[in-house]
């Protein structure tokens, strides 16, 4: 039992073994079961090392000494807290006691207890803080978090983190599929490439090289037609992998080569998720957006070379497919010669590299002989002039192809580089890391970026509706003005007006109370048709009105959508068919008008006769005045509505002996703010369907860009 007790998580032999390493000169006591009683002598016992049955007896003699020390100190603990029990318990009842004498209503002063803790030295209390845990007991933490009880707080906070990432870089990208920039406006096709290049970006690099940390360093080779980037491919890896030729362009899809323990992953990955996947070789017999994975124990495992199309190709999907893989790769290898580096599409594709965060290197071909390093010079004083100068540089002279490929030491330099690199796990994991991080830094202005884009093409969808709401507003005030100015009183209504008046009918409406009250019940029966007549002639020029009014304002905006930059776009969509008022809108407007006489009813007889002296003698009928009281609306007796005979007044005139001036006012002012509020409710729901022509377009509206700088700003948090 005494050789089992030792350090938690350590066995008894080991501890022993590791001691007698570090003490040979550790005295062996003849009996192992004794417990020395004072220091161990430090002259050295014969025959230690000679036998080993001495070396048995001094394992058991320090598992001894182990379990004697260990039980004194458990004695000791339990002597202690025997003691400490005991001084608890004296002050308590010494506490007990002062409270049962002390006077009533007084609270007797407590001891000051000492604790253990203050009790305890301050010498051995930083002893026993600074005292480190000894190396078994962080073994055992570490196998107990391992195995998923006791997650070690820095894993947990990088698993945690990294989820975070992910989970914010989904969300950009999906930001980024979510609106399209439909307009025609200046600088849309550079916004529109940005917006395609970032998110295929977090699709086939961000988001998989950080789910999958440990894949190999990818490099990929782009440059011009011509360049040598197949054969460059072919002489790293010693055998002819890529195909080469005379005829432009010769790689018309990327061949991919890898060591054979990263085959799997490339061909099953989620690198590059949107291209086909085709085990090679074969190269020559693919065509199209297809991968072509080709395995060799040529290349060191951590290392993948890609052979990408030519970038300036006649064939503009190779363009797509270059631009694509750079976007993926770890580090993008630019392919040039001596004849071609001074084109303008290889200093484009280098500053765009750079721009989206790739670790650059570039490859000088083909460099003549006698004048090499003045072109290699002049190349260099380039890539300072256009801020690329740090980027890592490798020549290739002039020279001989054969198989396809390079002499050797033609590509030394370049091999070392590359293998050292791959061979190199923490200098792999840098570069890895380097080029990621630079990816994210680029989105801190790429996206702010095309967001600005997104906010011009949100102004132009803003104009666009302004002009709709100017032309409905526009046609509202017009007919504001129509409904005031009596123009609307001409023509039948006009008639009618003069047929209900001139006869008589009007003053017979109005009857005094009393004996009369039977004869003047059975005129008004008589009257009701010229009522009728008026009142559907009203609305008949009214609705006529209201709908003249809505045809102008959608020409007007026809006409302006014509005029404006952005609005051709939006003209070749169903807006096209757009240059009328909607169909049901006469339904609309019929039903419109006839809810407004109602209200005007309804006002003339809530109110009813105000002016006391009057109501006492005279009744009226609510229909035939609410009639006298639209004519006046309208603006009958205005300048511009010539009435026979000089009775131009007379609804005022009326109006005012039986409601009062002020009240008068009131009433007009509600019907007319009535009349207003469903004729705009009407021009609005016209203005609507200009909305959803915008809309059917796809302009983004205002809420995008908000999303977009929103997620720039979570990924910085997150990162």
């Amino acid at each position: 039992m005494s050789g089992a007790v030792g350090v938690p998580g350590r066995g008894a032999g080991q501890d022993v073994a590791a001691e007698e390493s570090t003490s040979p000169d550790r005295p062996v006591p003849a009996d192992t079961d004794a417990t020395p009683s004072g220091p161990p002598s430090t002259d050295k016992a014969p025959g230690a090392k000679e036998s080993g049955k001495g070396t048995s007896k001094a394992k058991g003699s320090s598992r001894g000494r182990r379990t004697s020390s260990k039980k004194g100190k458990a004695a000791d603990a339990e002597s202690s807290a025997g003691t400490k029990t005991a001084e608890e318990n004296t002050e308590a009842r010494e506490d007990t006691a002062a409270r049962r004498n002390a006077p009533a209503g007084e609270e007797p002063p407590r001891r000051r207890r000492t604790t253990r803790a203050q009790a305890t030295p301050p010498e051995e209390s930083t002893a026993a803080a600074e005292e480190p845990l000894p190396p078994s007991a962080v073994d055992l933490t570490q196998t107990e978090a391992l195995s998923g009880r006791t997650p070690p707080p820095r894993e947990r906070r990088t698993t945690v983190r990294q989820g975070e990432l992910i989970r914010v870089l989904r969300d950009l990208r999906d930001r980024l599929g979510s609106f399209e920039l439909v307009l025609d406006v200046p600088g849309v096709e550079e916004a529109r490439e940005a917006q395609l290049e970032i998110r295929n970006q977090l699709n086939d690099y961000v988001l998989p090289r950080i789910q999958a940390a440990g894949t190999p360093l990818l490099v990929v080779l782009g440059g011009s037609t011509g360049a040598g980037k197949s054969t460059l491919v072919n002489t790293l890896v010693g055998s002819r992998v890529s195909a080469t030729g005379v005829l432009r362009p010769t790689t018309s899809s990327p061949i991919l080569v890898c060591h054979p323990d990263h085959a799997e992953w490339f061909l099953e990955g989620p690198l590059l998720p949107g291209m086909g996947r085709v085990p090679g070789p074969a190269p020559d017999a693919i065509a199209g957006d297809q991968l072509v994975v080709i395995a060799t124990d040529a290349l060191p495992p951590g290392l993948a070379l890609l052979d990408s199309p030519d970038f300036d190709s006649v064939f503009e999907d190779h363009y797509e497919f270059a631009t694509k893989l750079m976007a993926a790769a770890d580090v993008w290898l630019c392919v040039t010669t001596a004849a071609r580096y001074a084109d303008a599409m290889v200093w484009q594709m280098l500053q765009r590299a750079r721009d989206n965060g790739a670790t650059v290197g570039v490859v000088l071909s083909r460099v003549p002989q006698g004048v090499g390093a003045e072109v290699v010079d002049h190349f260099a004083e380039m890539l300072d002039e256009h801020g690329v100068g740090d980027v890592r540089r490798f020549t290739i002279p002039e020279t001989r192809v054969e198989d396809s490929r390079l002499p050797e030491e033609t590509v030394e330099d370049l091999r070392a580089w590359l293998v050292g690199v791959a061979e190199d796990a923490e200098g792999r994991h840098v570069v890895i890391e380097d080029t990621l991080a630079s990816v994210l830094d680029s989105l801190r202005t790429r996206v702010p970026e095309l967001a600005r884009h997104v906010e011009t093409q949100v102004e132009q969808r803003a104009e666009l509706a302004r002009l709709v709401e100017s032309a409905y507003s526009t046609a509202l005030a017009e007919l504001d003005e129509a409904t005031r100015n009596g123009s609307l009183l001409r023509g039948e209504v006009l008639a009618r007006w003069q047929d209900f008046a001139g006869t008589g009918d009007l003053l017979r409406s109005l009857h005094l109370r009393g004996r009369g009250a039977r004869r003047s019940n059975r005129r008004r029966r008589g009257t009701s048709t010229r009522v009728r007549a008026l009142k559907s002639a009203l609305r008949a020029g009214l609705e006529s009105l209201i709908q003249a009014s809505a045809e102008h304002a959608a020409e007007q905006v026809i006409a302006r959508w014509r005029e404006h930059p952005a609005g051709a776009h939006v003209l070749a969509g169903p807006a096209r068919e757009m240059g009328h008022a909607s169909p049901e809108l006469s339904r609309r407007i019929t039903r419109a008008v006839s809810g407004w006489q109602d209200h005007v009813h309804e006002l003339i007889r809530t109110e009813g006769v105000t002016k006391r002296s009057v109501a006492k003698l005279v009744s009226f009928d609510t229909e035939a005045l609410s009639l006298v009281l639209t004519i006046g609306l309208l603006g009958y007796g205005t300048s511009e509505v010539s009435v026979e005979g000089g009775t131009s007044a007379v609804p005022q005139r009326l109006l005012k002996a039986l409601f009062g001036a002020e009240s008068l006012r009131g009433m007009g002012a509600k019907a007319r703010a009535d009349l207003r509020s469903r004729i705009g409710m009407l021009f609005d729901e016209e203005a609507i369907r200009f909305g959803q022509a915008l809309d059917a377009v796809g302009i983004p509206d205002e809420s995008v860009p908000v999303q977009l700088y929103q997620a720039t700003y979570n990924l910085e948090v997150a990162r």
